[in-house]
Formats: structure tokens, sequence, C-alpha cells
């Protein structure tokens, strides 16, 4: 290990401060921020980078802050959940922003027309879905819950978490009582919380059954609490709702559309409704569709940006991958549908590996004016190949038109430089614009959305 005096140039998405040597020799160093020299200890030595971490600030940042939450740092036993909260939030999304650019520019050779106005919102008490993990500590004779440490699977010692919503924050110590009353307390590894408007929800998991004094123990904490607990012995698919407990419909308003979203508690739904919310309404401003289009939203998960198209569009179909996920999107629209005074434009949806595209099923879903794009991590790397093979071969079906539009909604700034470099190199889009969505406040977690418009 050796002590080095270095000036910060950057962040990288890991959070990590990152200095050059005079050789050229890139350093990261975690804990550090743009524009501070420290001192750093260097840990780890490669031939073209070496790691570090921070020993001493000896010029700070002025976006430098002092951490909301007790539990964060850079110390063995700190909590592993965040990673930006000694950054500024307004300096967390530019860095986030640089990214973003750099991704598309690196990977991609894409220079977005206009960089968009970040989306950002709350910063604290916005993390609506979390996996907190359990342990039986035997030493300490106590059950921790909370999110794993820095760099470790042990599980951080945490008596309360600000980026969770205040009255789930508050439930982290009457959980670990609860768990530690439990003859199940060793086998209860994690919990899965999901937040919708009106209902706190709690998937339990557990590697044996429950006898009778813990279910009940479980049925006085949901009643006093105010929570929901589901159980779940297995898969996902296990999950059932606590036997006694009357269910109260999870769900999440969009208001600009009125449109309500109900979900169930291992559904993917957006970690922070806040930013979602304002998502959705750039999104659509962006697509901007017509009464007279086609709209394919692919990738479209229980619905969340297919419903709100409809209320706009001519016709909307929305494709999905997990066929659990499309016959939720299927009952959200006759739900809302029966509930709601809104009116829909025919909408389908269809259940289909995203994956596995070829030119010759894309070309089976027809023509659209417009996409909605919305992938996971992965990208939609198969689809865009599609479209560029149809683009350049268009006899492999004459009547197919590419979408005059596309709105790109990312959680990977990596997979939509890929994707972006293929729609702008190789179909002949235009990159109209791009910026970043905040859904992640504190840490690295970049999303964004871009918007490509047909060139030729």
């Amino acid at each position: 290990m050796t002590d080095s005096t270095l000036f910060i140039e950057s962040m990288d998405l890991e959070a990590q401060g990152v200095a050059h040597r005079d050789d050229g020799k890139v350093v990261f160093v975690e804990g550090a921020l743009p524009f501070e020299r420290v001192r750093a200890n260097i840990h780890r030595k490669k031939n073209n980078w070496e790691q570090g971490s921070l020993l001493e600030v000896v010029h700070e940042s002025s976006q430098r802050v002092r951490p909301g939450c007790l539990h964060f740092g850079l110390h063995a036993g700190a909590c592993g959940g965040c990673k930006m909260q000694h950054l500024d939030a307004d300096a967390q999304v530019a860095v986030k922003q640089r990214a973003l650019e750099d991704n598309l520019w690196h990977l991609g050779k894409v220079r977005p027309e206009n960089i968009l106005r970040p989306i950002h919102g709350p910063t604290w008490g916005y993390r609506y879905r979390a996996r907190l993990s359990v342990r039986d500590v035997l030493k300490k004779n106590t059950v921790l819950v909370g999110f794993h440490e820095r760099k470790s699977r042990y599980v951080a010692d945490m008596q309360n978490c600000p980026v969770l919503p205040p009255p789930v924050s508050a439930l982290l110590m009457p959980l670990r009582g609860l768990l530690e009353s439990m003859h199940a307390r060793a086998t209860c590894p994690q919990i899965e919380l999901a937040c919708g408007d009106r209902v706190v929800a709690l998937v339990l998991r557990h590697l044996e059954p429950f006898t009778s004094g813990d279910i009940e123990l479980l049925r006085q904490f949901a009643s006093k609490h105010g929570v929901q607990w589901w159980l779940q012995p297995k898969g996902p698919d296990t999950v059932t709702l606590l036997p006694g407990q009357k269910e109260e419909q999870l769900a999440y308003d969009l208001p600009d559309f009125g449109v309500s979203m109900p979900f169930k508690p291992t559904d993917f739904t957006q970690v922070n409704p806040h930013i979602n919310r304002a998502l959705v309404k750039r999104a659509l401003r962006l697509l901007d569709p017509r009464s007279h289009e086609r709209v394919i939203d692919w990738f479209c998960g229980l619905g969340n940006f297919t419903l709100p198209i409809a209320t706009l569009a001519g016709e909307v179909l929305g494709i999905e991958g997990n066929e659990t996920l499309v016959d939720r999107a299927r009952s959200n629209l006759v739900w809302n549908q029966s509930h709601n005074s809104t009116a829909f434009a025919p909408t389908q949806f269809a259940a289909r590996d995203l994956f596995d595209m070829t030119p010759a099923s894309l070309a089976a879903d027809g023509v659209a004016d417009k996409w909605l794009i919305d992938p996971p991590r992965e990208g939609a790397f198969a689809l865009v190949q599609a479209l560029v093979a149809l683009r350049n071969q268009p006899e492999l079906a004459h009547d197919w038109k590419p979408p005059r539009r596309i709105v790109y909604v990312s959680c990977n700034p990596s997979t939509l430089a890929r994707d972006a470099g293929l729609l702008v190199n190789l179909a002949g889009y235009l990159c109209s614009g791009a910026g970043v969505v905040n859904m992640f406040a504190h840490t690295a977690h970049v999303e964004s959305v871009a918007v490509f418009d047909l060139a030729i």
C-alpha cells in the first residue's frame, strides 16, 4: 500500500473520484469528489489503473456536504445503500448528466442535439421499493434489518433510513423486535418493501413454515403498524397474503392522465413514485402522441406508460416479455375503464420475448407512428437490431415503415449508448435530445430519457 496526493478530475459511475498520474495512469479514489486534492491510500494496482481509499481531503470541494444519514460512511460497517450522500444533491445530478453524455459519445458516437432539463425531486423519503436483508446475529443476540454494509455480505446495524418513507424508516426497529420474538428468526432472510400511494406492503421471505404463534405475532404487528403482510415461502409466484388479513389494493396514481395503476407487491414498479409521475409526463410530452396515431410501447410492464399513452393516441399496443405483467396490464386497463371517467383508445397487450426479436417478428407487429421503449438494464439490442435490418433491407417487409419518433427510457447509460449508436449511425435517426432522471438520489444509479427522430 502507498500514500499518494492526487487531484480529482471527475467522478465515475461507481461514485469514485477519478484522477490521473503524470504518466496518464488512472487512479480511482472512493469518497473523493471532483476538484478536490486528496491523500489516498493506494491498495490495488493494475497495469493501467489503480484504486485507493480516501485518507485526507487536502483541499475540499464546495459541493461536499454533511451526509444526511448517520449510517452513511466509508468505514467498515457503514451502510452500503447510498454512495453519494457526501455530494450536494444538485451536483449529483450534474455528475450523472456528464456520465450520460460521456457514455453516448464514447460508446455510441452520439451527441444529442439538445440536453434535456434533468428530472429530479425529493432526495429523502423517496424509496417506495426496497429489498431489506434480515440477519440473526447470535453473538449480539439481535436480528438486523436493513441494507448490506459497504462491500460486505453483512447487514448494516441500522436504526433508521432517511431514504425510506418516514413511516417505513420508523418500522426498522419494531421489525427487529418482531423478528427477535419469532420462532423463525433465523430462517427469514429478506423483507421486500412495496409502498403504494395508500398502502404499505411487506413481503416476508421464509425458509420454513411459520408456527401459529409466529402468524399471530405478524397479525398483531400488522394491526398495530397499519401494514399488509405477504408471505413468500419460495419464488415470487408463491407470495400469498397473511392468513386472516384483509387485502387492501396496492396502487399508485398518475393524476395528469386520470389513471391509477394497481399492482401486486412483487410486480416491478418504479422505486420513486414522485419521479415516476414526472417521468411519465415528460416522456409523453416528448412522444407527443396524437389521436390519429398508432403507438407501440415496448417493455410495457404493467402499463405505466401504455395507459397514459392510450388517453392521447388513436391506437396502442403494449408488448412485454413477462406474461404475469401482461395480464396485470390488461386488468389495469379494464379496472381503469370501469372505475375512472378517462377515455382510452383501443389498446392491446401481447407477451413476447423482446430479447429474441427478428425482422419478421417486428414487421408482424405492424406499422406504428411512434415508439416508446423502456427496457431493463440489458437494453433493447435485439429490438433495435431488427429495426436496423428492416431499415436497410426493406425487401424483408415491403409494407413496413419505421416509426417517426422513438422515446427511449433507460436505466443503464451504457446500453442506451449502444442502442443509440445503432439508431443514429445505422438506422437514420437523429438524437434530438437526452437528459438524466434522478430516480435514485444519493446512489450512482443513472436513469435517463432520450428522443430519436427519423432523419432520412
